[in-house]
């Protein structure tokens, strides 16, 4: 199995007209299966939408999000998608990009150089809302890196980090190389920073085409105007006829000149397209000129924006509300000698034929990949103090604690609850830290490998085996130095082989409540409900693991059959007591004169119940099936969401 799992996502083919089909992977249009080199030698892209609508289901009905819209974007241009919250602008971006969801239903046509066309990995690149990169790399490190798993292995170290630097240098990232993206912990770059890192990532191969949803969300206006100036000039910079589409919400007036084309849209419908500057006058020829010295896009989303009726309502004059305004515009525009113009522009590229796009660009290999993300994972944890460190400082903190309160357990029959009692408590107290002081460390990297997977970097299984060989060292640490506190200071059983045991158990719990969090973190839309549900299984894998309730005691109903034997720390309780009391000897006081000498095999098999047909060692094996399992589980929720949510094929 491990062997397919990281092969590419096979593409999907989504129809978009009877007469036209679109070919996408799952994160764009459909990667060819070629290779070939790095420098930029495609043919520019002319992207058409003829008659593109979009519903999404609603009830027993479907709602629409776009309707009817129609235009195109051209190489060497900057194109703006405009429009008030809700109008459809990141579902039209998703529509052109390949990312809609399963659920979204889409008609129409979308061509590439006039018909159906296919992307090869590295020409497009789509820049998220969310800047999504580990807290305690410095941007270079950041931007190193991802030149290492986007770029193939015949590119030479040295080749890699100079295209990594020309990048940076091009969004003037070069006087930050050394700062780090900081976090909650500690400050690093600016909001602005950040996201032209982030468009760093995504322009280090030099696509062709490149998406940006919100680029200025979050950002005040001076940071906002220096991240588009950046991204207008690029063409400039690079001398790449680069197609660039951007969703925006409300740009300054500084920020709306750099646009080149403008497509305004309100309730899923073309209120405006064509030449930003020509916008103005469309409006004042329909009776809403914008105000001397007023911000253009300012004016347009306050005409066309229905949330607030009233103060439209007030502004514009002679009662004409918001909506008849919306009205009138769409009626205008689709009546326009632009609009026809448009038309006649999709319908003229479509004819076309601008050959193919080139071949497709080949990645790092499987190895390297592994590899550069071991590399970088470790790099990430071993400066992250919030995560390993801060759970090292808190378990041996507790196992000094549980040292001296169980200090030198005696061998008399009394310690018998003693033991238990402190084993129990150790491995349950390590699966609730390892999920607390974890979780939100893993949801960092999980949003970082969604948007790499997303975008072709790596597959599913590179993933996890660098998060698991990564993690290992550290929680071979945590297994061994708070464990050898509490097992030696207690004095429980002697030698070096039930300690050995000791330690494995801790270690297994530790990675089993990481690929807990995996699982979780896979499927939960935020920290809070990621908490509550991974605590919650915890929790009730420690109630029916066999201390709290003897397995003989627990209700056949659910809690023993099936929940005891699925439990996790079932086993691990199991294989602890068996560790501890088999091969033990402990004396019970009658009176002064007598003393009885009970065996460790008659208190696990009549005191705590335990199962004594299979040795501790079976009992540590299917916590390491069971760790192998949740793994599986972890690909199984990737593979359903990328079902929903499709994400890039690239070669190998």
């Amino acid at each position: 199995m491990t062997s397919l799992l990281h092969q590419p996502v096979q593409p999907k083919v989504l129809q978009v007209s009877p007469k036209v089909l679109a070919t996408f992977d799952c994160d764009g249009i459909k990667s060819t299966e070629r290779g070939g080199s790095f420098e930029g030698d495609q043919e520019s892209l002319t992207v058409t939408w003829e008659n593109l609508c979009v519903t999404v289901p609603n009830g027993n009905k479907r709602k629409p999000i776009l309707q009817g819209v129609t235009g195109y974007a051209q190489p060497g241009r900057l194109l703006a998608i405009m429009g008030p919250s809700g109008c459809g602008k990141s579902t039209f971006l998703d529509a052109l990009a390949g990312r809609l969801s399963s659920n979204m239903k889409h008609t129409g046509k979308i061509l590439i150089n006039g018909h159906k066309q296919s992307l090869a990995y590295g020409t497009s690149g789509y820049v998220t809302q969310e800047d999504a990169m580990l807290s305690t790399l410095t941007a270079g490190e950041t931007l190193y890196y991802s030149a290492q798993l986007q770029f193939p292995d015949s590119m030479s170290i040295a080749e890699k980090k100079e295209r990594a630097d020309i990048t940076l240098r091009e969004m003037g990232l070069q006087d930050a190389i050394n700062t780090r993206v900081g976090g909650w912990i500690s400050k690093g770059l600016s909001g602005g920073q950040k996201r032209r890192l982030s468009i760093c990532i995504e322009i280090l191969t030099r696509p062709k085409l490149l998406f940006l949803d919100e680029p200025t969300s979050g950002l005040d206006s001076a940071a906002s105007y220096y991240v588009m100036s950046r991204i207008a000039s690029l063409n400039l910079r690079d001398g790449i006829q680069r197609t660039i589409v951007a969703s925006i919400h409300q740009p300054s007036s500084e920020v709306f000149e750099l646009f080149h084309d403008l497509c305004l849209l309100s309730s899923g419908e073309t209120v405006y397209f064509g030449p930003a500057s020509d916008a103005n006058q469309f409006f004042a020829s329909n009776g809403f000129p914008c105000p001397t010295l007023y911000n253009p896009s300012d004016h347009y989303l306050r005409i066309i924006n229905k949330d607030f009726e009233q103060d439209a309502e007030e502004g514009f004059g002679n009662g004409v509300t918001t909506k008849e305004a919306i009205g009138i515009l769409i009626k205008s525009y689709r009546s326009s000698q632009m609009g026809n113009q448009v038309k006649k522009e999709v319908a003229q590229i479509s004819k076309s034929d601008s050959g193919a796009i080139g071949m497709q660009r080949i990645h790092a290999a499987f190895l390297t990949q592994c590899l550069v993300l071991i590399r970088r994972s470790s790099l990430h944890l071993f400066r992250d103090i919030s995560n390993y460190w801060l759970r090292l400082g808190g378990f041996i903190t507790v196992a000094i604690a549980m040292g001296t309160i169980f200090y030198d357990i005696s061998s008399s029959n009394i310690s018998i609850q003693g033991r238990g009692s402190l084993l129990t408590f150790f491995m349950s107290f390590l699966t609730f830290m390892t999920l607390v002081a974890g979780f939100s460390p893993l949801l960092e990297e999980m949003k970082v490998f969604e948007r790499e997977r997303s975008n072709g970097h790596y597959g599913v299984t590179a993933f996890l085996i660098g998060n698991i060989l990564s993690s290992v060292p550290y929680m071979l640490m945590i297994s061994v130095i708070p464990g050898g506190i509490a097992y030696y200071l207690c004095g429980l059983h002697k030698g070096l082989e039930p300690f050995t045991y000791f330690t494995c158990l801790l270690f297994a719990i530790g990675i089993w409540v990481e690929s807990l969090m995996l699982v979780v973190g896979s499927i939960s839309p935020d920290y809070i409900t990621g908490m509550f549900i991974a605590g919650g299984i915890e929790g009730v894998m420690i109630l029916v693991g066999g201390f709290y309730r003897l397995p003989n005691d627990l209700p056949k109903p659910l809690w023993k059959y099936p929940m005891y034997y699925i439990s996790f720390l079932k086993y691990a309780f199991q294989g602890s007591f068996k560790n501890e009391f088999d091969g033990l000897t402990l004396t019970m006081d009658q009176n002064a004169c007598t003393k009885t000498i009970i065996s460790g095999r008659e208190i696990l098999e009549n005191i705590w119940q335990v199962e004594m047909g299979h040795s501790k060692w079976v009992d540590l094996a299917i916590m390491f099936g069971m760790i192998v399992l949740y793994r599986i589980l972890f690909l199984i929720a990737i593979k359903a969401k990328e079902k929903l949510k499709p994400v890039a094929v690239a070669a190998k």
